[in-house]
């Protein structure tokens, strides 16, 4: 479905009401009332075959007889009725409709069937659909109120998208009384196709937003809005509440992973991924909100205090230290401001407490003097009606002094009397955020720094580390075989050869089917030695007993009988596939976990935290999901308390050693979506190294019946092309790898830019760029390969050095893209441009792309030359551009 509908229903010729009548009560008659004679550019036609006026305006029986075009269709008709409704809504070449109306799958099989005669209509004619159960859209710029509220709305940069109609009302009112304005305020309803994705993707590139506030239940294409929430967050701020933290799951589990990967956990991790600030409450959001919309983001999370009620002032930074801010230390400066002008028994010290009795110039000689504390980031300012100043002279005075300062500034006025009230109502006015507890003050700060945060982390920029492999293909076969013999999970043996295909360091394991062989194993091995059985069964090996300790002969003759036996008395007995000897590790220092699950919605995510027996009763376990990289394996892994009392314990190396440990764990779910729960458990930790003791696969044998290859794979984020990958050679002999661009490639890419002439700088960015900044070239190297590629070449002498790039953003309608070439002066006229062109022509043919062009200057007189050659359209579009454009064969 075209995203460019969506730019229709939110900036509509032609709007038709379905469903409007003049009955009071009616939502047809509430809708229409809102719109006609309000929007802006815009004409509004009432739609009802039993009427022929709707408040004076010409009825027609259906949107098909409206003589002119219509973009949007807002819908509230009975269930039943929709279908053939959105049937006439495309036959008459409507973009897009609303459906209001409720009864669809929330009443059973009848419901749904309705829906999917929707969906058939939506995919026949291409327009896209908003609801149902919708409480509709509101766009106040345009003066837009597609919606049966009687509310309306401030006019602002911050937009609400709720899938919660009531919240969408809510929001409007608060919204009054905050002084924040919207630019868009929109109900997804059941989200039959219309999704947050597309929202996201809209609101991301729509002018008027500048932040959004999110109400959400359910993702309903979790790649689609991580993707797009991913994009958006770098230059809008999105801050969410996400409800529903409890879900009661049926689901089977049979690894550690699968217990501990709570749904609410998989949304956190998905969230903080793609730089979504999650908060707690509805309150809170809206404090975001308010904040947002009227202060700068903070660039640290040093905060300085100033009340007149030292209780308070402890309460916020209470709050403060909880979440993870500091108390800004005072400078020497501003602590002999205070000194001079504060009375002697005031303490001079953050928080500032500058008592009851207060008068309106001592709040304004404190307020002034702190706002010069460079160690700051933020100031909140407490107030309590009490002593010698009252509400609208604190506001007055904080509305004087704020002036002064380009930090952030937050004010809480404790207190619901009409002064308190018209005091907070100043305060915006001013665009100062007003909150009424120390708390809400100190969290909506701390959401606003984690944002910033979220950039950082964005941005980051990985080690590169060695972890590329290559998977034997006889792991594919120990897939199938147990899929042959009916096993969803592989043994011990089995699970440790995928590990050692991967470079993962296991302890040394001898598998013995007789006893016999278990005393040679263990005498080879020397004493003491762990024993385990080596079985494929829904419990753990530790629950049934079948680890032991051996510390001689006899102890491992007596202990493989035990364990034989064990395991064909147990409860649901199992086939051994003998018993798997490994020595125990005697020095080490930790025991962590490593595992994967698939989410319903998410796809693969992966866990790592403390390990052992008791790691599902323990749960310090932190989420990510693959693809990984250095950093992002590095925060996996700081997110854990087990990293707190490791850290000080582990050499340098080791801690490295895990990030490698990750990364290829990573690549190893990427390489096998048939796996559908992993856990490694436990590595042990040693002074100076690690080992994998212990591992369990559980395999979605469905995936492994119909062909793995043959069906989509389900991630959340879009993994490494590493099929876009092959050598050249150029005229010279030279020969170069074409790969996808990583973010570990930002030095190098740098490296490239740094070597480029003024002339070729030119050509390619229409000016001469003295230096790219980390955050420019984030925006080359860390990209979304869903969205974009960029093609390096990379000379194949080791040196890993980068002489060229062509890059192709595809354009929103996902028909076509925009491509850009890049190459070292000293490697031009060597055919490298001609090559990556060539390329890009090819991966465009491969994303079903309809059209790519380029710009460029008339001087660059190569390019314009290569790609006439190859048939592109040259084409001048002013005197300083050239355009060209390659259609794709279908």
């Amino acid at each position: 479905m075209s995203p460019a509908n969506l730019d229709k229903l939110f900036t509509p010729r032609g709007i038709a009401v379905i469903g409007a009548s003049e009955r009071v009560d009616s939502l047809g008659s509430k809708i229409f009332r809102n719109l006609v004679g309000v929007v802006q550019d815009c004409e509004v036609y009432p739609v009802n075959p039993f009427r022929r006026s709707v408040y004076g305006f010409t009825a027609y029986p259906s949107v098909t007889k409206i003589p002119q075009k219509v973009d949007l269709a807002v819908i509230a008709t009975p269930a039943h009725t929709i279908p053939q409704i959105v049937e006439e809504c495309g036959e008459a070449g409507v973009a897009g409709a609303v459906l209001i109306s409720v009864g669809f799958r929330e009443t059973g099989r009848e419901g749904e069937a309705l829906e999917q005669r929707i969906l058939s209509c939506r995919d026949k004619y291409g327009i896209r659909i908003i609801g149902p159960n919708s409480f509709g859209i509101v766009r106040p710029r345009k003066k837009l109120f597609a919606t049966f509220s009687s509310k309306q709305a401030n006019l602002g940069g911050t937009a609400f998208v709720s899938q919660s109609a009531a919240l969408c009302a809510s929001a409007m009112g608060w919204s009054v009384e905050a002084n924040v304005g919207f630019s868009a305020v929109v109900s997804t309803g059941s989200m039959l196709d219309v999704d947050l994705g597309d929202l996201i993707e809209f609101l991301s590139r729509d002018s008027q937003t500048k932040r959004i506030l999110l109400y959400v239940e359910s993702v309903k294409n979790a790649r689609k809005f991580m993707s797009a929430a991913r994009n958006c967050s770098r230059s809008k701020p999105i801050f969410l509440v996400k409800a529903g933290r409890f879900p009661k799951s049926k689901e089977a589990v049979y690894s550690h992973s699968g217990q501990m990967a709570g749904e609410d956990l998989v949304y956190d991790a998905a969230f903080k991924r793609v730089g979504i600030v999650r908060v707690q409450t509805i309150n809170e959001l809206f404090n975001c909100g308010e904040a947002l919309s009227m202060q700068p983001l903070p660039k640290g999370c040093s905060l300085t205090v100033v009340t007149n009620a030292g209780g308070l002032g402890i309460i916020a930074a209470d709050t403060l230290l909880l979440q993870g801010g500091v108390l800004a230390p005072l400078s020497p400066e501003v602590t002999k401001a205070l000194e001079d002008t504060l009375p002697a028994y005031c303490r001079i010290a953050n928080p500032l407490d500058i008592m009851e009795e207060a008068t309106p110039e001592r709040f304004k000689y404190a307020i002034e003097a702190c706002f010069k504390n460079t160690e700051s980031h933020g100031f909140i300012i407490i107030y309590t009606p009490q002593g010698l100043t009252d509400p609208e002279a604190f506001a007055s005075t904080l509305t004087a002094a704020a002036k002064q300062t380009g930090q952030l500034v937050i004010a809480c006025i404790l207190g619901e009397d009409t002064s308190c009230r018209d005091a907070r109502k100043l305060l915006r006015q001013h665009n100062i955020p007003a909150m009424k507890t120390p708390e809400e003050a100190v969290s909506a700060f701390m959401y606003m720094y984690r944002y910033v945060q979220n950039l950082d982390s964005l941005y980051e920029v990985p080690e590169e580390l060695p972890v590329e492999i290559t998977p034997p293909t006889y792991l594919r076969g120990l897939l199938r075989k147990a899929c042959c013999e009916g096993r969803r999970v592989l043994t011990l043996t089995e699970s440790l050869e995928f590990l050692d295909a991967y470079k993962i360091n296991t302890a040394q394991t001898m598998l013995a089917k007789k006893r016999e062989e278990a005393e040679t194993a263990a005498s080879i091995m020397g004493f003491p030695v762990v024993m385990k059985v080596n079985f494929a069964g829904s419990s753990h090996k530790s629950q049934l007993g079948g680890v032991v300790e051996a510390y001689s002969q006899t102890e491992v003759t007596e202990n493989f009988d035990r364990l034989t036996e064990l395991m064909k008395r147990a409860a649901q007995p199992v086939e051994v596939y003998g018993i798997a000897i490994q020595p125990l590790i005697r020095n080490k220092r930790h025991e962590l976990f490593l595992g994967s699950k698939t989410d319903r919605q998410f796809g693969p995510v992966i866990l790592f935290g403390k390990g052992g027996t008791d790691v599902a009763e323990l749960k310090d376990v932190g989420l990510g999901f693959p693809p990984l990289n250095q950093a992002l394996a590095r925060r996996l892994i700081h997110e854990t308390l087990t990293y707190a009392y490791t850290a000080s314990s582990i050499a340098p190396s080791t801690m490295k050693s895990l990030q490698e440990v990750l990364l290829k764990f990573s690549q190893l779910i990427l390489d096998f979506p048939e796996i559908l729960e992993m856990d490694i458990n436990p590595i042990i930790l040693t002074d100076t190294d690690y080992s994998a003791v212990d591992a369990r696969i559980v395999l979605d044998l469905d995936r492994i019946m119909r062909e793995a290859a043959e069906q989509p794979v389900s991630f959340a984020i879009a993994p490494y092309p590493k099929e876009y990958t092959t050598i050249r050679t150029l005229k010279n002999g030279a020969k170069v790898i074409l790969r996808p661009i990583r973010s570990e490639d930002e030095r190098r890419f740098d490296e490239l830019f740094k070597l480029l002439s003024d002339e070729s700088k030119r050509f390619r960015f229409f000016a001469v760029l003295r230096e790219l900044s980390h955050c420019a070239l984030a925006q080359f190297c860390n990209i979304d390969y869903d969205r974009e590629i960029t093609i390096v070449a990379e000379l194949q002498d080791g040196s890993k050095t980068i002489i060229g790039a062509a890059g192709l953003i595809v354009e929103k309608e996902k028909e076509s893209g925009e491509f850009a070439i890049l190459v070292s002066d000293p490697w031009q006229g060597l055919g490298l441009g001609s090559k990556l062109t060539d390329f890009i022509i090819d991966i465009a043919k491969n994303m079903h792309l309809k059209m790519i062009y380029a710009y460029t200057i008339p001087g660059n007189y190569k390019m314009i030359n290569m790609c006439s050659n190859k048939g592109f359209e040259i084409k001048n579009l002013d005197y300083e551009t050239v355009q060209l454009t390659f259609q794709l064969p279908d």
